[in-house]
């Protein structure tokens, strides 16, 4: 999107009806505290009920939370950066994402709502214990792990400065995908797959504007 479509200040309006507008924002301890117990109580069940060793409950888990570093960017590059033809479908895609590229900084919505973040957190749930089985207890929770870190990693990336400096790349990347042009950086918690998928900006060369970014900033 071009910067002149980026507001700075202020949300989008989704729905008129205030109850469902209410409804498309979430605090991250909102989306933390309803996802906590899965990570917990997931796992025992595996180790306690179904005698899975605790280190394979773990390594699955770490499966778990790198299949979701994948899931993360093919989601962003191919499903919220899809350009439908329709004005149905280009409704749902700006509110699914695209209201976000206009307002970067409406920090309400940085996290998925809660209603539509269980859902689609169950159909992943059902299919991976398809897939897995009991395994699933262990690999679910690892791909719910590594997408609270998603969540929590871009309202950093839009509230602060990267707190150590190998993080910069992550911090630049994003915001070059905001600033500079969406068709790159489409990792937000990671950069592996824009690498491995060349859509990662060469952030030594790149230039990212600091005005804007800095107004990009939440007040604090």
């Amino acid at each position: 999107m071009e910067f002149e479509k980026i507001n700075n200040k202020g949300q989008a309006t989704i729905f008129k009806n205030r109850y469902l507008e209410t409804l498309t924002k979430a605090h991250p301890l909102l989306i933390w505290s309803i996802y906590s117990p899965v990570l917990i109580l997931f796992p025992y069940l595996a180790i306690v009920k179904y005698n899975i060793d605790i280190y394979t409950t773990f390594m699955v888990f770490i499966a778990g939370v790198f299949w979701w570093t994948l899931t993360e960017y093919c989601l962003h590059r191919f499903a919220f950066h899809y350009h439908p033809k329709s004005k149905l479908g280009k409704r749902i895609i700006y509110i699914i994402h695209g209201n976000h590229h206009q307002f970067p900084r409406d920090k309400e919505r940085l996290f998925m709502p809660p209603i539509p973040s269980v859902i689609l957190a169950s159909i992943f749930f059902g299919l991976y214990f398809l897939l897995l089985g009991h395994y699933a207890l262990a690999f679910f929770p690892g791909f719910m792990f590594g997408y609270l870190l998603y969540g929590s990693i871009h309202y950093a990336i839009h509230a602060f400065p990267p707190p150590f400096p190998w993080l910069k790349p992550l911090w630049k990347n994003h915001h070059l995908h905001h600033y500079k042009a969406d068709h790159k950086g489409y990792g937000v918690s990671n950069t592996i797959w824009d690498r491995i998928f060349g859509t990662m900006y060469d952030c030594k060369k790149e230039v990212v504007d600091p005005e804007k970014v800095k107004a990009l900033m939440f007040d604090k």
